[in-house]
Formats: structure tokens, C-alpha cells, sequence
């Protein structure tokens, strides 16, 4: 089977639909985040601290070509990996590319609690969370398909993933 991509903000919930979505699936579950620190040996936080924002994108982008050479997986891409056209190309080139989405407020309740979110280090963490959704969001429309989650509940999110899945197959 082709690979299901999910794209998105941080909070959408990106890595709760797709580690449920590949065990449904029988589908391999790939954190493009974890395969980055694996690789690394330090946090997402550790390389953005130490290296920079350019360094982890580059490293992003090797990590996002090795895994659109792979098939049966569901990928849990990292939230900015649609700031590079190469990365969305590679990603579609290998299945179903689809974007979570949700409102500010409750992205910001979602993620209020993690301190893991280097770009949500900051003061007025909601600010920052409305200003990176405007700057990505022409980026993320750019999915196949999109889905807001922030009314949803895991279920129904993968209910429509499996749907449009589905659909695709029968094309």
C-alpha cells in the first residue's frame, strides 16, 4: 500500500491519528520527529537550541526523502516540513498526503502543556501559535486532503482518513 502522510500544525494530532492509524492499518508508524533525533542522538529542542532552525529543516528534509522511498507506512510528519516544496514533492510522490487542522484556541490548549515545542518557547506562546498558522497555512492547504480535528474525535478523524483512502484505491 501506498504511504498516508498526515501534515499539520503542532496539536492537530498528527502522532495520536497516525500511531492508531497504522496499527488499524497494518501499516508501519513513522515519526519523521523521532527518526530526526534517533539520527541526531538529541531533542527536536536540543538541535533548534544548538544547531538552529536551518540545520533541523536540513536534516528534516534527508529524513523525509529516505522515508518516501519506503511504502506501507503511515508517516507522522513534523509540523514544518511544508515549508519546503522538495519535502511535500517526496511526500506525495510516495501516497496520500493529508493535513490535520484545527482552530488556534484549541491548538493552544493542546500543546499548553508541552515544553518539548521549541517554537512555542516564547512568551505569548498563543501569539506565536497565530502567527506560524497564518505563515503555514498556505503551505499545509497544499495536501490532498484536509481535515479539521477540533471537533472530532480520534475516531471520526480516522474513519475519514480510511474513507479517503479507500476512495483513492478505488481510482
Amino acid at each position: 500500500m501506498r504511504n498516508i502522510t498526515l501534515i499539520g500544525f503542532m496539536g492537530t494530532g498528527k502522532t495520536t491519528i497516525a500511531t492508531k492509524l497504522a496499527v488499524l492499518l497494518n501499516m508501519k508508524y513513522v515519526s519523521t520527529d523521532n527518526l530526526i533525533e534517533k539520527r541526531e542522538k538529541r531533542t527536536i529542542n536540543e538541535i533548534f537550541t544548538d544547531s538552529g532552525e536551518q540545520y533541523f529543516r536540513d536534516v528534516e528534509s534527508d529524513i523525509v526523502r529516505e522515508v518516501s522511498d519506503t511504502t506501507d507506512s503511515v508517516i507522522d510528519a513534523g509540523g514544518g516540513v511544508v515549508l519546503s516544496e522538495e519535502n511535500m514533492a517526496n511526500l506525495k510522490s510516495s501516497g496520500i498526503v493529508i493535513s490535520l487542522t484545527a482552530d488556534a484556541q484549541t491548538i493552544a490548549e493542546r500543546t499548553k502543556r508541552y515544553k518539548h515545542r521549541p517554537l512555542l518557547n516564547v512568551e505569548d506562546p498563543r501569539r506565536k501559535i497565530r502567527d506560524l498558522m497564518a505563515k503555514r497555512e498556505p503551505f499545509y492547504a497544499k495536501a490532498d486532503h484536509m481535515i479539521d480535528t477540533g471537533k472530532l474525535t480520534v475516531r471520526q478523524v480516522i474513519d475519514r482518513i480510511v474513507d479517503l483512502v479507500k476512495d483513492k484505491k478505488d481510482d
